[in-house]
């Protein structure tokens, strides 16, 4: 029977590997070396090293055991072969019958016929899989957990051997299009809107470990507990920066981060892989590597995010280790950055000189993953989901980062970089135009005064609302809190928020829309995935009546925080009537229960719902009749009465809000309203387009809610309208059979001076 590596052993192995790499020789002789003592010490007839090429080619670099011609002839596809399913998947693989499984690719050079079982791990650096470390025995062998997690120790030491010393030159690890000094365009997703421009760094975090296997095992675990130690503190100190202390999402992101710093489980596994043999920091990179190999397939996002908090912490303790606390010393950067990453946590990203910090591209990441919430409370622009970006962005590279379009131009040509900084300046000229009309109202001509709010749904953008003089929050989205948490935040919780909400509102009014999920927003906890058509399918109020429960705890929250305020909520994509009775039954039951509590001092109570889905329009009377007030969403409402899938880029485009049908409908809208005297506003994009809210003025509307950024240019536009010349043209209008109105809409804005 084979003999079962110990953790003495395991330490034994290790120490013989260290003296080969310190050695003399070339590093191909030294792998050779690493290759035959550890088929010996497995008592395996056969170990074998692949490295990764580029072109994701895994080709034989050393080998005991096998025809010694097969190295560095024999290849294979990342995805061939047993070799390439260890690689492609990122795991171990142990198998006493490894030729009969489906995934086995008989090479006839090597002459591995004759070897049955195989282990192999893959050869991890920074989380990437850099080759294959195997061996294999000639007769049927179960490989035990011991011998696997020995593998993939030495593997981690062979990665640094491959990273350090030349075993491949940078061309022949990394595929160059030839195009490194050729302007470059990518599109990605927009994470965070702005546009800046600045010079590239790259964020790679890389810190070297120059020494592998431990000595003395517990002095490297007192080192651990001292650097963990000291990156608790430091942690600390974060919190309690200015920017950082007076809370917001960004605040609860980073007290989330620091109780990932605490976790044990984390620190157990460093410490097993210290016994096992390695120093302080091989241990830490290990389990970093580890773990991102674990959750490299994951397909539930929260996961998957919380994987780059890990590995954030992983790095940040790394640094403790090595003494370098300040890697992002101000002396080495640029005056303006643009700051390029495969992905990052929160934390890594306030290391950075706020000052400087322009713009944020990632190669992955989600605009709700907790690096793009922070980047949002510090109105950066940034894009993401740009796969490939840092194998084609050089440090120092001009980078212009248009969140506005999900856009990056990198070394733009002379021209293009000019039109982007006339086109900042003309953006920062606006910006003061549009500071000056905070305190002024919205007011046309003619006298109209139209109550302009902004769409929210993040404690950072209650800011907002005060820098530009909005008229309160007509659209909280009160779902962003539950997709930026790791399961369903409870009453406490959600009260939490609200109540800083209504704090932070300063006595204006805001609108709670209940939960609003499904269709393009899921919970990365809950799947609500299944149907063929999920905007049409189970979202919103549907969610929400199917499940009480969750509905009343939000309608519980709310209940408690108003207080001694004014409360006003929406139900969601409401449908029929009945759908709305049924939403508003559960509210009653919670004020009933509420007035139970002696909780009964709300100063006033507004109920509403969304207009959105064109079945409701013809239930108007009996709708009035119910709400307190009504807000259409447009973005919905368009997609349904157009048969118009908004997410299709073939037909995204292909209706104009500004078409005869569109506004006809709105316009029937706001008369029944207005005859009802019930309120209505629009929470839609279309608000916020200063063209789109001229038309909307026009036919009636008094109230529009938009984001931050578009209260200013739609300010300007109704101060510079008259709405009666306005209502006249639209009236005129009303017969024309034209796909759109919009040229016609653009044409009178002319005309009159108006600005859009």
């Amino acid at each position: 029977m084979a003999r079962i590596p110990t953790m003495t052993g395991s330490r034994r192995l290790l120490a013989r590997l260290r003296d080969v790499m310190a050695g003399a020789g070339t590093a191909q002789e030294r792998l050779d070396q690493l290759a035959s003592i550890i088929a010996t010490d497995f008592v395996a007839e056969v170990c074998s090293v692949y490295v990764l090429r580029a072109g994701e080619v895994l080709e034989l670099f050393a080998a005991t055991g096998l025809a010694p011609e097969a190295v560095h002839n024999t290849r294979l596809s990342i995805d061939e072969g047993l070799i390439g399913r260890i690689a492609v998947q990122a795991r171990p693989l142990a198998l006493a019958d490894a030729q009969s499984h489906p995934d086995f690719a008989y090479r006839p050079e090597t002459g591995e016929e004759i070897f049955q079982s195989l282990a192999g791990v893959p050869i991890l650096r920074g989380g990437r899989v850099t080759g294959v470390l195997a061996v294999q025995n000639k007769t049927g062998r179960s490989y035990t957990e011991e011998e696997i997690e020995t593998l993939e120790t030495i593997a981690m030491v062979i990665a640094e051997l491959i990273a350090s010393s030349n075993l491949l030159s940078e061309e022949e690890l990394h595929a160059v299009d030839g195009m490194s000094l050729v302007p470059v365009s990518m599109e990605g997703v927009r994470f965070n809107g702005g546009l800046a421009i600045g010079d590239a760094v790259r964020h790679e975090r890389r810190i070297q470990i120059l020494k592998l296997v431990a000595d003395d095992p517990e002095a490297e675990q007192q080192r651990l507990d001292r650097a963990v130690a000291e990156m608790h503190g430091a942690i600390d100190e974060m919190l309690e920066a200015k920017d950082v202390a007076e809370g917001g999402e960004h605040r609860d992101i980073l007290e989330t981060y620091k109780m990932f710093a605490e976790d044990a489980g984390w620190l157990a596994r460093i410490n097993e892989a210290i016994i096992n043999g390695l120093t302080a920091e091989a241990a830490v990179e290990k389990v970093r590597n580890d773990t991102r190999a674990r959750f490299r397939n994951q397909t539930n996002r929260y996961l998957r995010e919380r994987l780059h908090d890990f590995d954030d912490l992983a790095h940040r303790l790394l640094q403790h280790l090595v003494g370098k606390t300040d890697v992002n010393e101000t002396n080495n950067l640029p005056e303006n950055i643009i700051l390029v990453a495969r992905n990052m946590g929160p934390a890594e990203l306030l290391d950075y000189d706020r000052s400087r910090l322009r713009g944020l591209v990632l190669e992955e990441g989600s605009a709700t993953t907790h690096v793009a919430i922070v980047a949002r409370a510090l109105d950066i622009p940034v894009v993401g989901k740009m796969p490939e970006i840092l194998d084609k962005v050089e440090p120092n590279d001009t980078v212009i980062v248009d969140g506005d379009n999900a856009e990056v131009h990198i070394r733009p040509a002379d021209n293009i970089r000019q039109a982007f900084i006339d086109t900042l300046t003309a953006r920062a000229q606006r910006m003061a135009t549009y500071a000056s009309l905070r305190d002024v109202p919205a007011e046309t001509k003619d006298g109209i005064q139209v109550a302009l709010h902004i769409n929210a749904g993040l404690l950072a953008d209650m800011q907002n609302m005060t820098e530009t003089g909005a008229d309160g929050i007509g659209l909280y989205r009160t779902e962003i809190l539950f997709m930026d948490s790791h399961d369903f935040p409870g009453v406490d919780r959600q009260a939490q928020i609200y109540e800083r909400v209504i704090e932070q509102s300063e006595g204006k009014p805001v609108v709670f829309r209940t939960l609003d999920i499904g269709g393009d927003k899921g919970l990365p906890y809950w799947d609500t995935a299944g149907d063929e058509n999920p905007a049409m399918g189970w979202r919103a109020i549907r969610v929400s009546l199917d499940r009480p429960v969750l509905m009343r705890h939000q309608l519980r929250a709310l209940i408690r925080v108003a207080q001694g305020h004014d409360l006003s909520v929406m139900f969601p994509m409401i449908t029929e009537i009945a759908e709305f009775d049924a939403a508003r039954k559960l509210l009653d039951l919670e004020l009933v229960r509420a007035e139970k509590k002696g909780r009964t001092s709300i100063k006033s109570l507004k109920v509403g719902t969304m207009m959105e889905v064109p079945a409701l329009a013809y239930q108007m009377p009996a709708l009035l009749k119910r709400v307190d007030f009504l807000s259409v969403g447009s973005n919905d409402l368009f997609q349904f009465l157009f048969a118009s899938d908004r997410g299709s880029p073939r037909i995204a485009d292909r209706y104009d809000p500004l078409s005869p049908a569109a506004l006809n409908f709105l316009g029937s809208l706001i008369e029944q309203c207005d005859a009802a005297q019930t309120p209505i506003s629009l929470c839609g994009e279309m608000a916020g387009r200063p063209l789109d809210a001229m038309a909307l003025v026009g036919l009636g509307l008094r109230s529009l809610s938009m984001a931050p950024s578009s209260i200013g240019p739609v300010k300007t536009m109704i101060r510079s309208l008259s709405a009666g010349d306005l209502k006249r043209y639209l009236d005129s209008l009303q017969d024309v059979a034209e796909h759109s109105l919009r040229e016609k809409l653009r044409e009178f804005a002319v005309d009159h001076g108006v600005i859009i």
